[in-house]
């Protein structure tokens, strides 16, 4: 039997049926575009972690701790946690996180609801200063890619730490530990990794714009529009010029645009898909403020200077990086770095 089964039949024993309460629950809130990946032990394990922090003394998620969640405590938390789910999504949709794939840890949902459930009835949530702290902490989480496993530990330790941390104590561990090598920018080639994930995220976030409608990448064009993510330099034509494939095909290459400008792009190089979408009667000016929202120059892109543009687009990616954990990245300037860019980064 799952936990979610056994706690079921615990809580039948007090004549509440779990299931009809979950699936109503599941059908009327946790049902959006990045909450539908939530399930049933999910909530029980945060519902487990929201109620033995409110109770104070040592604080534990684990499956033992989930079969031992008493129906009261339940009753008492449930709809202030599914409260935190909600808020939690709207806060990952400020940070342009729209939907579950593009969600970088499913984990990281479970302290990040608790942690929401937590500050909602004073409304500390809703502060700027607060709402700042929670975010740092969260791309901490997704650029030390410190999520990589159902870690109930880093749960507990995240969610009395962000909240020691608010009340002025000593920084959460995740925030402490988190590191990101700028070498790893040739290694995200995929959307599997969080890495990868966040920065589209963060490129998104800086109210990067359709290359050629110019339209912002919000969630009605995300949805509307097939957004999804293409390269710059194209594939076909890095290919035909034998650039290597660690950077054309490396995170640094590609960005969010809509389905109908990527076909516009082709496989063609940089100057020339550019020399066709001003024939599009987009302005110069305009085109050059489009890109330079995803952190490209158009300088690069319309004397097809890969090399360069790299070593542009991965500062630019690694200074956003910096920004949205509060940290900084050291061994810009490495010998590995060096070899591997032509430059520092």
């Amino acid at each position: 039997m799952t936990v979610f089964e056994l706690v079921t039949a615990v809580f039948a024993m007090g004549d509440f049926e779990l299931r009809p309460d979950w699936e109503k629950r599941k059908s009327n809130h946790l049902n959006g575009d990045v909450l539908n990946i939530v399930t049933a032990t999910d909530f029980l394990t945060a519902c487990t972690l929201l109620v033995n922090y409110k109770k104070g003394g040592t604080v534990s998620c684990k499956k033992k701790d989930v079969l031992n969640l008493k129906l009261p405590d339940y009753q008492q938390y449930a709809d202030i946690l599914t409260q935190g789910f909600k808020e939690a999504e709207t806060l990952l949709a400020e940070e342009r996180i729209f939907v579950s794939r593009d969600l970088p840890y499913t984990t990281q949902l479970i302290p990040l609801a608790v942690l929401c459930a937590l500050l909602l009835p004073d409304h500390r949530i809703k502060q700027s200063n607060v709402k700042s702290k929670i975010k740092q902490w969260y791309w901490c989480g997704v650029f030390g890619e410190l999520y990589g496993s159902a870690n109930e530990t880093r749960y507990v330790n995240d969610v009395v730490g962000v909240m020691n941390w608010l009340d002025g104590g000593d920084l959460p561990k995740t925030i402490v530990n988190s590191y990101f090598n700028p070498m790893r920018l040739l290694m995200l080639q995929s959307r599997r990794s969080a890495a990868y994930k966040g920065i589209m995220a963060l490129i998104m976030k800086n109210h990067s714009r359709d290359f050629i409608s110019g339209q912002e990448m919000d969630i009605a064009l995300y949805k509307a529009a097939g957004i999804d993510i293409h390269h710059i330099f194209p594939k076909n034509y890095c290919k035909s010029k034998g650039y290597d494939y660690i950077k054309w095909d490396s995170i640094i290459n590609k960005t969010p645009i809509s389905y109908s400008t990527n076909r516009e792009i082709g496989g063609v190089a940089p100057s020339i898909y550019l020399a066709r979408i001003e024939k599009k009667k987009v302005e110069q000016g305009d085109l050059r403020e489009f890109l330079a929202s995803h952190w490209i120059d158009m300088n690069d892109c319309t004397t097809d200077n890969f090399e360069q543009f790299i070593v542009h687009r991965a500062r630019k990616i690694l200074d956003a990086i910096v920004s949205a954990t509060g940290k900084p990245i050291s061994g810009r300037n490495s010998d590995e770095v060096q070899q591997a860019f032509g430059d520092s980064i």
